[in-house]
């Protein structure tokens, strides 16, 4: 089962500090199809996928890894272009 790894980052003066966390896992199972269709276009052309808007510097952004039978991939995305299936799955931990 491929699982995703998901990482909230950066925002206003890089919220959360070195010790707050912003992560989520979810099965790529438990996505609906076109949520799942959302995730392999992303990885498949994320540039294409996730055009820059203006003002967006101190916005967050989201890195999504998956582990694939070739290893890990990992793709960097503003919030905009990220399904609401993954964003709502990232929570605030302290470590």
């Amino acid at each position: 089962m491929e699982r995703l790894q998901i990482e909230r980052i950066g925002g206003v003066a890089g919220f959360g500090g070195p010790h707050l966390k912003s992560r989520g896992e979810l099965a790529l199972s438990d996505l609906s199809p076109a949520d799942r269709q959302a995730v392999e276009d992303l990885f498949r052309d994320p540039q294409k996928a996730a055009p820059a808007h203006p003002g967006e510097a101190d916005a967050f952004r989201y890195r999504i890894t998956r582990q694939t039978a070739a290893g890990a991939q990992t793709i960097e995305l503003p919030g905009h272009a990220v399904p609401a299936a993954l964003r709502d799955s990232v929570r605030d931990v302290l470590e």
